[in-house]
């Protein structure tokens, strides 16, 4: 049984030097995997792009897994950010707006790169290896917010907005969507025709007849 690809860097750059070296070959892996997609990224067309040679690449990334997880990694760590920065508006609908705002544009700044780093962290060994969670606890303390509809669940209510806004700007990446406008418009009808609903709960009996 072949023994799987290693996926931890070899060394983590510390000298400003390594670390341009580094950023150089996430971007060239970015550029190869949008020119090229899967079928034709590999570590030599990485270290051609990045204009390093093999030698160097290995010394960072030990394997293609560990530079599409390292390239992964850096998309994610840019989400993020855009993600936390939605928490200095003090009112929370402004927050979760701006929350969308950098999911959408995460997806459509570079959409192919998006879906096709979608498609790779379905592989089981990537899909473990990536640090869940940053986006979950920024949807929570959004929620939180005085000036949003109190949920009756709200473990439940993170979850389902998680959901909704993954799934809806997602879905437009793969269908090659381009209008960001529009698209924050619909994840916003969502996300707030979610909330409002899940808040006023069940329907009354006479709401029923």
């Amino acid at each position: 049984m072949p023994r799987p690809a290693p996926l931890a860097p070899r060394k983590a750059p510390q000298q400003a030097r390594s670390q341009r070296t580094v950023e150089a070959l996430l971007e060239a892996a970015a550029q190869v995997l949008e020119a090229r997609g899967i079928a034709g990224f590999n570590t030599n067309a990485v270290a051609e792009r990045a204009g390093v040679g093999i030698g160097s690449l290995y010394q960072y990334f030990p394997s293609k897994e560990a530079l599409t997880l390292g390239l992964m990694q850096r998309e994610a760590e840019r989400f993020h950010a855009e993600a936390r920065a939605a928490l200095q508006h003090a009112d929370g609908t402004a927050a979760l707006r701006a929350l969308i705002a950098a999911s959408v544009a995460q997806q459509l700044r570079r959409p192919e790169l998006a879906r096709l780093l979608d498609v790779e962290e379905s592989r089981p060994e990537l899909r473990a290896a990536v640090v869940k969670g940053a986006f979950r606890a920024v949807v929570a303390e959004l929620l939180g917010r005085a000036d949003l509809p109190r949920q009756p669940d709200p473990e439940r209510a993170v979850d389902d907005v998680g959901a909704i806004v993954r799934g809806l700007v997602d879905g437009a990446g793969e269908r090659g969507e381009s209008d960001e406008p529009a698209l924050r418009r619909r994840v916003e009808a969502a996300v707030f025709g979610y909330l409002r609903l899940a808040a006023a709960g069940p329907e009354s009996e006479s709401d029923k007849r």
